[in-house]
This record gives C-alpha cells, sequence and structure tokens, in this order.
C-alpha cells in the first residue's frame, strides 16, 4: 500500500506536536429564515484529542449534525474557527464521513465500493485487492466483494459504507447517525463493530446519535448539546474498558447503567431547558 494511505505517521505527528485532532473556538452557525438568521449552534468551544471517540447526543435541531457538517467542511461557520489537525477542514480530504444513509454506487459491486474509495485515497493499484479484502474483513463483510448492493441487507450495506469510509485513510472518522434506520439488533451488532474498529485503527472519531445508550456504548467521551442553538450541556469522560470485555457484559454493568440514566437526564434536562 502507498504512502499516501498510512495514517499512522499523521497521527503520530498530530500527538507528537500538540496539535488537537479537532478544536472548535467560538463558533456559531446560523441559517437564513423567512424574517431572520436562524441561530442553529453556538457560542461552541471544543477540543478533541488524538485518538478519541466523541459521541454528541441531544435532542433533534440541537445542532449535532450542523457541528459535524462543520468539522467536515462541508459548511463553514457564521463566527469562529474550525480546525481539523491544525488546518480548515477541506470536504472530502480531511475525514472519512459515514451518513444516514449508506449512499453506495448501485451500479458497482461491494468490492467496487471500496475499490473507488482506495483509489481517490491513492492506493496503488496493485495493492487494492489486498486492502478491499482487508477493509471488508475488518467489518464482517469478508468474501462479499463481488455481490451487488442491492442483494445484500441494510445493516451489510451500511458495513460497506463504513469501509469505505476507512479506505479514504484520514486520521478523523465523522458518522452522522449511521445506524438510525436500522432495527435494533443490527444497531447494536453494528455499534460493536464499530467500537471494535476504533479500537483496532485508534482514529479520532465524532459520532451524532438521539440515543444516551448508544452514547455511553460507542464513546470514550461524550458531549451534549442543548435545544437550539446547541451549546455543551455536559462534557463527559466514559471511565469503560475500549477492549478485552464482552459487550453484552458491558452493556449489563452497573457502572454502564449508571453512565446511561446520567447521559439521558442530562439530554431531557437540556432538551427542556432551550427554546
Amino acid at each position: 500500500m502507498s504512502s499516501k494511505a498510512d495514517v499512522s505517521s499523521a497521527d503520530a505527528r498530530t500527538a507528537a506536536d500538540g496539535t488537537p485532532a479537532i478544536a472548535v473556538s467560538g463558533v456559531t452557525h446560523s441559517y437564513p429564515g423567512r424574517r431572520e438568521r436562524v441561530q442553529a449552534l453556538g457560542p461552541i468551544d471544543l477540543t478533541v484529542a488524538p485518538g478519541e471517540f466523541l459521541v454528541l447526543v441531544g435532542a433533534s435541531g440541537c445542532g449535532k449534525s450542523t457541528l459535524l457538517r462543520l468539522v467536515a467542511g462541508f459548511e463553514s461557520p457564521t463566527e469562529g474557527t474550525v480546525t481539523v489537525a491544525g488546518a480548515a477542514p477541506v470536504p472530502g480530504k480531511s475525514a472519512g464521513v459515514v451518513f444516514q444513509q449508506p449512499r453506495l454506487f448501485p451500479w458497482r459491486s461491494v468490492g467496487g465500493n471500496i475499490d473507488l474509495a482506495l483509489k481517490y485515497a491513492d492506493v496503488d493499484g496493485a495493492d487494492r485487492d489486498t486492502a478491499r479484502d482487508g477493509l471488508l474483513d475488518r467489518v464482517g463483510l469478508g468474501g462479499t466483494a463481488d455481490r451487488k448492493i442491492w442483494e445484500i441487507s441494510g445493516g451489510q450495506q451500511q458495513r460497506v459504507a463504513i469501509a469505505r469510509a476507512l479506505a479514504a485513510h484520514r486520521s478523523l472518522l465523522l458518522l452522522d447517525e449511521p445506524f438510525g434506520a436500522l432495527d435494533a439488533l443490527t444497531r447494536e451488532r453494528l455499534q460493536d463493530d464499530v467500537r471494535r474498529v476504533s479500537h483496532e485503527t485508534g482514529q479520532t472519531s465524532v459520532f451524532v446519535t438521539h440515543s444516551a445508550d448508544e452514547a455511553v456504548f460507542l464513546g470514550s467521551r461524550i458531549v451534549v448539546l442543548s435545544a437550539r442553538p446547541g451549546r455543551i450541556a455536559l462534557d463527559l469522560a466514559v471511565p469503560l474498558p475500549r477492549s478485552g470485555v464482552d459487550p453484552d457484559e458491558l452493556r449489563g454493568s452497573p457502572e454502564y447503567a449508571e453512565l446511561r440514566a446520567r447521559v439521558g437526564s442530562a439530554v431531557k434536562e437540556a432538551a427542556a431547558a432551550g427554546g
């Protein structure tokens, strides 16, 4: 695999020189309304360290996805600055992104979708088969490269979307409610996958969700946003093990239940206090 596809050196530089993976400084964001601009977010100040798995949680309309789009570089803040590894974010370059819907190319096979992402990541053609198969194995889809998109389930399609985002070989992974449309069992399995892959890759991740349960299971850190305009209502480190524990055992632990209740209460209080 070519050196351009190797994120370990970039991560090492970010950690070594003290530059945060993400820095949000004095950010507000507003949209045009019928009579005046509507402030959707902020002011917010937030710093994310390399390797953190940050979960943004809050009620609908609190600005979670807006903040994610600002970090991805899809939009620019009305006020303040957002940087990724010390630079302004560049859409499609600064982060791998997984959306609420898989957004796969239906005319390409499972493997073809991954191959295209590897091509854009400048992975040498001779290395793509090995890289593609490794990515599919990582998300539990080994042996599916030749299958058509319509031949696999919605949960499997979302796994392909995750593998495609990982193929970009960015040090930052952004996930915008990727499991919201899935059934409970599939959602839980994909949570297990994302948690495992996050530990394996060491990527910095930002995950948007409405669910306190999902936030506690996935996050090494949780930020609860208030109702619009979204501000930080709670910033909580999650002191649960990231590896070496069975997912079901973790979900059934008293510590997990306590954190889930605390985050759930914070989300409700933040929603009620806004307006």
